[in-house]
């Protein structure tokens, strides 16, 4: 089954001598389920792509169908929740609230849309993430790579049609790289959680189901790993 769709997509900046086609006429379709590394050389496109696959920009032309929505004939206010119940984004840096602790952290997707927390979900999500025993903790007593586990929680937690990782690994050390890979593979397993990943890591690449290689905002490379 078909969960995203994008489509002749085109993100231009400037004009004439200027002009810049950070994604250049992108078309490719993901499949439910399927784990998929996005990778290639700094200033390829391939966080800009990420960035119109999730709502966070919008295109010069072209569209992206996530569940089979139109993402791009929302209004911005329409395109917010959606992006909010239906997109998982992890970053690099976490990206967490500094006055809220892990549990809250996790659920604040469930608070933002008034919705009421699967409590069964949340222990067991906890519990997986190896972080039952930090659950009240604070983002500064954590090390990068709890905070990195708390993000991917946080992804989860609305069982959203695809989640999208930007890096997730670029700050932390190589350890804390390998539990983060591990984990996007389970969540990608145990929670038939469709994932699709930014990365420079070869081994992130390596654990994917398959692999898209971009260049100077083309796809010049899609294959299936194994």
């Amino acid at each position: 089954m078909e969960i995203l769709r994008v489509e002749n997509l085109n993100k231009v900046y400037g004009k004439g001598e200027n002009e810049v086609r950070a994604v250049d006429n992108v078309s490719f379709q993901v499949e439910k389920g399927e784990f998929v590394a996005i990778i290639g050389s700094s200033g390829s496109g391939k966080s800009t792509l990420l960035h119109l696959i999730g709502g966070v920009d919008r295109p010069t032309s072209g569209k992206v169908y996530i569940d089979g929505k139109d993402i791009y004939q929302l209004s911005n206010d329409n395109l917010a929740i959606f992006r909010r119940r239906q997109i998982g984004l992890i970053y690099q840096f976490y990206n967490l609230i500094p006055i809220l602790n892990v549990e809250e952290n996790i659920t604040l997707p469930c608070d933002l849309d008034e919705q009421k927390v699967n409590a069964e979900k949340l222990q067991d999500l906890l519990k997986t993430l190896g972080l039952e025993k930090r659950k009240k903790h604070l983002p500064n007593e954590l090390s990068g790579g709890q905070q990195q586990r708390v993000s991917i929680g946080r992804a989860i937690i609305n069982s959203p049609a695809i989640m999208l990782a930007d890096e997730p690994t670029g700050n932390l050390d190589s350890k804390a790289s390998e539990e983060i890979i591990s984990l996007l593979k389970l969540s990608n397993k145990k929670y038939n959680q469709t994932v699709i990943v930014i990365t420079h890591d070869e081994k992130i690449a390596l654990e994917a189901d398959r692999i898209i290689t971009i260049e100077d905002g083309k796809i010049i490379k899609d294959e299936r790993n194994g």
